[in-house]
Parts: structure tokens; C-alpha cells; sequence
């Protein structure tokens, strides 16, 4: 069986720390209670002594969430771990976490101490806590840019003062792994009683490091990482759980260990901090971004179709991700992918009808990040109906409008036997200007009689769906179209409905004849 990483999950002190993010005592507990689903092993639940609130929400996620160790943040002196207790002490597995300053730059302007006199008390805060509880955290803050050899003994202390666990923290996210590494490898050689405690690592990301800094301190003796959910925390973030974890899962060929999270609960834990923390996560961000098994590119979308793991290293299901992978049609999309999307919307084109469709679906993918089913529907109805009894095809349309200017509407068609024909009009709007021009090209000049524009999709870029009835002889006859641009579609529509009135008149003449 793999070794075990334990997962120390600090969402809800660190994480909270983001600034413009503060969490309702409801919503921490909510948390608390999808973290323990998640299955992580520590939940830090808070800094307790830093608002009555906050000391009231440790006390009820510590009643309350019973399936994991809940851990109480303090520094070294005695009020806050005494307030720390307080808020766990009704847990079913407390813990104590007991911090205090080591870089020369933090011991000198922060806490205006020398090095011996934050060896000494360190060595009685963690001796205080300790009179708590056996499940004692010490962290040597900013122990990155500190002197390793103070680190060295500021850990040997903590370990002899009752400390069961020894969390090195790279609070400013300075360290570079190979260094990283080097720091965790001198712990394990150099401490005489490291073997005591468990070794902890917590990384911030404020070089982009944290999570290969994490994998790196797993590969050198740590087994417990301090994450958040979608990395918040501090200025630039924590390490995020669901890359360190998702590495060790994916990658466990290659480092060997496991964790205890259910990886299916990843991604209802993301979406919930993201609603309660008010910080969207990032598209293109590992794991959980929108982005992450979206595909764009026909050559991905191609392979993805003929065997996901051509594309994907990670099977999103596992994630807890119910869309699954997406293939998303935009303008870099191949035919092969269109063509199954098509099928899966309930469309058998022919190959005629999926040229003239895909070539449509190009040309409005040029004008709309990401074409959408609604979009296809609108395109299918269009080309389709238009193919069973094309006659003209609209080829440009230019129109001049303007609250002091007479519109003008300006059209090149092409007629039933490729003749190119332009010609112009006034009218009392564009969309007039344009149907007076259609009936000078065509000759034809039925009546309009209705005339409706629909949104097909939502957003700023979405399609106008024009939907126009003529009449004609005693006949009406329906013409419908999209695109991005309501007069390009009210054109379309009406030469739509020509093509139906040119075509089913002359069946009607045929039949009377």
C-alpha cells in the first residue's frame, strides 16, 4: 500500500485572508462540512482570536463536522492559545497551531526580538499548548529566508516542547525547488529528533512555485501539505488542493503515494468557495477552470473524438465535473467534430447540407467566441430550408443609416443562374432599404406582413434570429434567419422567404397546368 499525504486544508484561515474575502459563519461551516466530504485530514477552521465571530464559527464547525481534525491558528503567546483551545476543544480531533516569526527581516522589524529570544518562546508557547492537547502544530514563519541553522533549532525546540507535527512555511513564496528540496533534505539530516514529528510544508504563490514547490517537499520527506481551495489566500494564493492532489493521483507512477480525497467531491468544493469567496476562478486555471477539459482546436477536438486520452491526462468525471469533457465549436474547429456534434443534436446532414452548414458555422465563428447549440439550430433551420429550394443567394449586403441621414441599403445577389446582380434603395428604415433593394433585384413584390427579431443566444455577441411573413397571390409565405447582425439577418430572411414563394408558386403552377 502507497504512503499517505496527509491534506491540511487552510480555506477557511488562509484562504479567507484573500483580501475583500470574509466568510459568514454559515458559509464556513458549509465549507467545513463539503471539506469533510471531500475527505480531507486537517481542516484549519480558523484564527480564533482574531473576532468574537470567528471564535464562534471554530466552536460550531469543531461540534459540528466530526471526520476530521479540526486545527486552531495562534501565535506564540499564551491569550491566543488559550482561545485557540477554546474554539477546538470540543472536536473530535483537536489541534493547536502555534506560529511565530523566523526571518531576520520578520525577528528584527515584526516582532523587535532577538533569535534567542524567539527560540525561548516559541519553545514555552508550544510547551503551553501542549498542556492542551498532544496534537501540537508548529510553524517557523517565513522559515525560507530565515538562517537554516536558527530553523534547524527553533525545530528541535518545538519537537522537545511537545510539537507533533513541524510545518515549514514559504510565507512569502521566495523559495525555488531545488533549493526547497535542499532545505528539506538538511531538516531530515540535521534535526536529531525530526523523526518525532510529522513534516509539513506550506507554500505561497507569489513567484507561480507553490504547487511544484509542494511535489518538491513530498519528494524530499514531507507527508503533510498545507492547500486551499483554488489556491486563495494571501496576495497571490496558497497552494491549490486540486493541483497537489490531481498531480499525486494522475502522476502516482512517479511519486509513489496517496491521499485520502475523494477527487469526485473537487470540483463542488471549488465551485462552492468560488460562490461564497466572491473570487471567479480563472478560465485557463488547472483542474477546475472552465477551460480545463474544454477543447478548441479541431486537431484536439479530432483526437479527443477518437479516444480521449489522446488529449486528456486526467478523466474530468473524476473531478466531479458533470458536463465531462467539452468540445467546444469555435472558429478553429474541424469538420470531424462538427460533424458528431451535429449528430448528437439530432441532425443526419447529408454531405451536401453539412458543406453548406459548416461553411455557415465558419463564417459565424469568425464573429462569435464560442457558437453555442441554440446558435447550430438557428444555422441547420436556415441553410437547410433555404437548400430545398434556393433560387437567389445573398452575397453583400451595405447599408448607410442614421438619425440624420436618408438609409440606404446596398445588395449584391446572385440569381438562380449565377448571374451577380447589384442594385440599391432608399426606404424608411434599413431593413426598409434593404427589402425595396431585394424587390428591384428580384422583380418580385410581395407584402410584408409580419416582422420579429428574437435573440438566440444570450451576450452582447449573441445572433438576431429574423422571422418575416409575406404574402403574395393570397398566400403567405415564412422566412426565418440569424446572424450577428439584425439587418444581415432581416436580408437573409427575406430572400428566404422569396426562394419559398418562388418555388412553391411555381409547384402550384405546375400542379394547376
Amino acid at each position: 500500500m502507497a504512503e499517505k499525504i496527509y491534506i491540511f486544508d487552510t480555506t477557511l484561515r488562509d484562504g479567507e485572508q484573500s483580501a475583500g474575502v470574509a466568510f459568514t459563519p454559515p458559509e464556513k461551516l458549509e465549507i467545513a462540512k463539503q471539506l469533510e466530504r471531500l475527505g480531507v485530514d486537517i481542516i484549519e477552521a480558523g484564527f480564533p482570536c482574531s473576532t468574537p465571530g470567528d471564535l464562534e464559527a471554530v466552536k460550531t464547525i469543531s461540534r459540528e463536522v466530526r471526520g476530521t481534525t479540526i486545527a486552531a491558528l495562534a501565535r506564540a503567546v499564551p491569550t491566543d492559545i488559550d482561545t485557540a483551545w477554546e474554539s477546538v476543544k470540543e472536536a473530535a480531533d483537536p489541534r493547536i497551531h502555534v506560529f511565530i516569526n523566523t526571518s531576520d527581516i520578520q525577528m528584527a522589524h515584526q516582532l523587535h526580538k532577538d533569535r534567542e529570544q524567539v527560540l525561548t518562546q516559541a519553545e514555552a508557547m508550544v510547551r503551553h499548548a501542549a498542556k492542551y492537547t498532544s496534537n501540537v502544530e508548529f510553524s517557523p514563519m517565513d522559515a525560507t529566508r530565515a538562517d537554516p541553522r536558527f530553523v534547524f533549532e527553533i525545530i528541535k525546540r518545538a519537537i522537545d516542547a511537545g510539537a507533533t507535527t513541524i510545518n515549514v512555511p514559504d510565507s512569502v513564496g521566495y523559495a525555488i525547488p531545488e533549493e526547497l528540496g535542499a532545505l528539506f533534505r538538511a531538516i531530515f539530516e540535521t534535526v536529531p529528533n525530526i523523526h518525532k514529528a510529522r513534516v509539513s510544508f506550506h507554500g505561497q504563490n507569489d513567484l507561480g512555485l507553490c504547487t511544484a514547490n509542494t511535489l518538491t517537499a513530498i519528494q524530499n520527506g514531507v507527508r503533510q501539505v498545507e492547500v486551499t481551495i483554488n489556491g486563495i489566500g494571501e496576495r497571490a494564493g496558497n497552494t491549490s488542493l486540486e493541483e497537489v492532489v490531481m498531480a499525486i493521483k494522475t502522476r502516482k507512477d512517479y511519486f509513489g503515494f496517496e491521499t485520502s480525497i475523494n477527487t469526485k467531491e473537487i470540483y463542488r468544493a471549488s465551485k462552492l468557495v468560488e460562490t461564497y469567496s466572491g473570487m471567479p476562478i480563472q478560465w485557463n486555471k488547472a483542474i477546475v477552470g472552465k477551460n480545463a477539459f474544454r477543447h478548441g482546436s479541431g486537431i484536439h477536438q479530432d483526437g479527443i473524438l477518437k479516444m480521449r486520452e489522446t488529449w486528456e491526462i486526467m478523466d474530468p468525471v473524476e473531478i466531479g465535473i458533470p458536463q465531462g469533457t467539452q468540445l467546444v465549436l469555435g472558429k478553429l474547429s474541424g469538420r470531424h467534430a462538427f460533424k458528431n456534434h451535429m449528430v448528437d443534436l439530432g441532425y443526419e446532414l447529408t454531405d451536401e447540407e453539412l458543406n453548406r452548414v459548416f461553411a455557415a458555422f465558419k463564417e459565424l465563428a469568425d464573429k462569435k467566441m464560442d457558437v453555442e447549440d441554440r446558435d447550430l439550430e438557428a444555422i441547420v433551420n436556415e441553410n437547410i430550408s433555404a437548400m430545398d429550394h434556393a433560387a437567389w443567394r445573398l452575397d453583400l449586403v451595405q447599408v448607410s443609416a442614421g438619425d440624420h441621414a436618408t438609409p440606404t441599403a446596398t445588395l449584391r445577389v446572385i440569381d438562380p443562374e449565377g448571374n451577380v446582380r447589384t442594385d440599391a434603395a432608399t426606404g424608411d428604415g434599413p431593413v426598409d432599404a434593404v427589402y425595396r433593394a431585394m424587390n428591384r433585384i428580384t422583380g418580385l413584390t410581395p407584402k410584408l406582413s409580419e416582422f420579429s427579431v428574437n435573440s438566440v443566444t444570450e451576450g452582447i455577441d449573441a445572433q438576431g434570429e429574423v422571422t418575416i411573413r409575406i404574402e403574395d397571390d393570397g398566400r403567405t409565405y415564412t422566412g426565418r434567419a440569424a446572424d450577428t447582425d439584425i439587418i444581415v439577418a432581416s436580408a437573409k430572411a427575406y430572400l428566404n422567404a422569396l426562394n419559398r414563394m418562388v418555388v412553391i408558386a411555381g409547384r402550384t403552377k405546375q400542379t394547376v397546368a
